[in-house]
């Protein structure tokens, strides 16, 4: 967990590896397992688009650029972890990869779902929210300071989140561990870099039509290919969404309209630009709580359909280019300009009534606006001095961002928990107060080294940056200013075919806004991480398997004064220990696995309650100690009677965990099953070819389950079911 308050304390108060190995003798180099990214030719009959869902034919090939060398669900090469087009057996860090085929199987509906089957990640801490992007990895939320798109950071602040739409996502990347080095400010736990649909030269399109439960009907496009009359050098892409759809919170709806126009310009081998643009919109639930009572959340609802909505507009536009000089030498920039809106209402229950007929409630109102951009410049040069190879690249990155916002709270009508007279009565709006502005500016420059030699990969990482942020109120105006190196050094040593050890050590800071007691600037949070594993390749099969296990502590951490509990000192820390085990295969086409193991031990090393109390080596509430996932599809071969049907299956596992901080009361346990049942009409007659059908179910035994965390309760999403008509061509 970072240093920043749970998001409903915000709202009351504001891969895998793939492919042969090249050579079996014990003498093969690293450098002799590189991969560039290739085009494989798609795969019908299995979740894959037939845009091939590999980074490599996209604009980059490095930084940004997302995955490539995908097949199934794994994927050999990644930019994320280093910005340059580096096998997975050669990152010194623990990254994993979600393909597109992996995310069309599981028919994701938010990040969250997305990443629910990685090591190490905690993804359903605030049970059913749609309204946010929110999830922990080794402990730490990546919220705020570790979301990112194309290799650029996404910021958020409040309850002002960028959302991300799966759908218009070509991957999504999670690197574990401290990223500060290259990716400046940031969480301990790491980042999540998502990859957008790109064009690609092969013509192709998808529809798809969904229906679901809670009266959820939706439908999907994504169409492409090169632009006649331009001699094979500009293509196009434009995915599409619209949903309407209701959800199991009282009056809460569902509902997103989304468009992405892309275009890629390629005028020469050496050279490549993408524009990429977005718009969406989406209205949601104001609350998904329930009111909490002993730690317990209760049916009692605590919004107000009459009062309950979030809406939210964001716009992208933005675009990636590289140049190569010779093969040696090759310059990026990357830039995006974002820019979002938000109306957010709700109601919330502030006690009831001592004979348990009625509760009291209250209001709030806000409207925030937060725009962004982004420029990041790299330079990656190929040196070969006697038998070391290098691979260096250079950066200077800027990024700027806005973010006013206004609140308002008031009081709401009795709701009378006999009748449950929800939406029956007027709530009006309370008036905003004072309008609050914020700026941050960050410039950071970065150096890597990636030195290759006989069977070694060292990486050396090194980056400082400037960050300045002003804060505007009605009553006064102040400004911060933090500055801070970090870095990361790591060693990656061929043990024998595909098999990898490594060990590596990562810093992290994250500036943080307000004053103490006596005036004083918070210092920024940092944070250090020891990791040690070991990936292994099955040499001439699509299967991969790593281990990882890390000690990370974050240090300056926000916390509550034990000499005065009305203000803050950075003075806190946060230790998270633990280990990972995952595996990611693909054994025929359409026929994939995932399984993936966490042990997490996350104490407070140093840290007060808000009422003045010492937590000092008390556990972290709302994360589980231990988690085990695993999802299996299996399509039928050609030759079977069953040919055309695809079955998978998938099981989510939470060990208890802590409902507060205090540790006097524990969440229960919780194991969720889901399901997949797909069928590609091709295998009745070839004239078919592109229709499938696909149903996908989640939480199939419809499990009714909560999770607490810092003693807010939250309860899990049911039974969902969603069926899809998909034609691909």
């Amino acid at each position: 967990m970072s240093h920043r308050p749970p998001l409903f304390a915000l709202l009351l108060a504001t891969t895998a590896l793939t492919g042969p190995v090249t050579a079996q003798e014990v003498s093969v180099q690293l450098n002799q397992l590189t991969v560039e990214g290739t085009a494989p030719a798609p795969v019908l009959g299995g979740g894959a688009n037939l845009s091939g869902g590999d980074g490599g034919t996209a604009a980059t090939s490095g930084g940004g650029g997302g995955p490539s060398g995908v097949t199934g669900y794994t994927a050999r090469t990644s930019p994320t972890a280093t910005k340059t087009n580096t096998p997975l057996l050669e990152t010194p860090q623990s990254v994993t990869v979600l393909t597109r085929e992996a995310l069309n199987d599981r028919n994701v509906q938010t990040l969250n779902e997305a990443i629910g089957y990685v090591a190490g990640v905690s993804s359903n801490v605030f049970g059913f929210d749609p309204r946010f992007d929110s999830f922990f990895v080794r402990g730490f939320s990546l919220t705020y300071d570790g979301m990112f798109r194309d290799g650029l950071r996404q910021v958020a602040s409040g309850l002002t989140v960028p959302r991300i739409e799966p759908y218009g996502i070509e991957a999504a990347t999670i690197l574990r561990g401290p990223a500060s080095g290259l990716y400046g400010l940031g969480s301990p736990g790491g980042i999540l870099d998502v990859t957008t649909k790109r064009p690609v030269f092969t013509p192709f399109g998808e529809v798809q039509l969904q229906v679901g439960n809670y009266d959820r009907y939706q439908g999907n496009f994504d169409i492409g290919g090169p632009v006649e009359g331009t001699g094979g050098t500009l293509a196009y892409r434009v995915t599409g969404i619209k949903r309407q759809s209701d959800t199991f919170i009282p009056g809460g709806s569902d509902d997103r309209g989304y468009i992405a126009p892309s275009f890629t310009w390629k005028p020469s081998a050496d050279t490549t630009f993408t524009f990429l643009s977005e718009y969406q919109e989406t209205k949601l639930p104001g609350s998904t709580t329930f009111f909490n009572q002993n730690l317990r959340p209760t049916r009692i609802y605590s919004g107000d359909p009459a009062f309950n909505d979030f809406k939210q507009q964001q716009g992208r536009v933005g675009y990636a280019f590289e140049h190569r000089f010779d093969p040696d030498l090759v310059f990026r920039q990357n830039f995006r300009f974002y820019d979002i809106s938000n109306d957010y209402r709700y109601a919330s229950i502030a006690m009831l009534s001592p004979d348990g007929l009625s509760a009291s409630r209250s209001t709030g109102y806000s409207r925030q606006f937060l725009s962004q951009f982004t420029l990041d410049n790299q330079i990656e040069a190929h040196v070969t001095t006697g038998p070391v190879q290098h691979t260096l690249v250079a950066g200077l990155d800027y990024a700027h961002s806005d973010f006013n916002y206004r609140f308002g709270f008031g009081a709401a009508p009795d709701l009378n928990l006999v009748t449950r007279n929800y939406g029956q009565q007027p709530i009006l709006a309370p008036v905003l107060g004072p309008r609050t502005a914020q700026s941050q500016d960050q410039v950071g420059l970065y150096l890597q080294e990636q030195a290759k030699f006989d069977r070694f990969v060292l990486t050396l990482t090194g980056r400082y940056d400037w960050v300045s942020q002003n804060t505007t109120t009605a009553a006064a105006a102040t400004e911060q200013n933090d500055q801070a190196f970090t870095g990361r050094v790591g060693l990656n040593y061929l043990l024998a075919p595909g098999l990898v050890p490594y060990v590596s050590y990562a810093t992290t800071f994250a500036p943080q806004p307000g004053v103490d007691v006596a005036g004083r600037a918070f210092k920024p949070a940092t944070g250090d991480q020891i990791e040690a594993g070991i990936e292994y390749l099955i040499p001439g099969t699509n299967i991969q398997a790593g281990f990882a296990g890390f000690d990370i502590v974050q240090s300056s951490v926000l916390r509550t004064d034990p000499n005065n509990v009305a203000f803050q000192v950075a003075t806190g820390a946060v230790e998270s220990r633990g280990f990972e085990m995952e595996a990611i295969a693909n054994f025929a086409p359409g026929t994939n696995l995932t399984l993936a193991y966490t042990h997490l031990d996350l104490r407070y090393l140093s840290q007060t309650s808000f009422a003045g109390q010492s937590l000092d080596g008390n556990a972290l509430s709302g994360i589980p100690g231990d988690t085990f996932t695993g999802f299996l599809t299996y399509l039928f071969p050609p030759g079977s009677a069953l040919r055309g049907l695809t079955l998978g299956g998938g099981l989510r596992f939470n060990a208890n965990s802590f409902a507060n901080d205090e540790n006097t009361v524990r969440n229960p346990t919780v194991t969720l099953f889901d399901a997949l049942l797909a069928y590609d009409f091709a295998a009745l007659d070839p004239k078919y070819k592109g229709f499938r059908a696909q149903v996908n179910a989640n939480n199939v035994l419809d499990r009714d389950y909560f999770t607490c965390q810092a003693g807010f309760c939250y309860r899990g999403a049911p039974a969902t079911v969603i069926g899809s008509l998909i034609y691909r061509w």
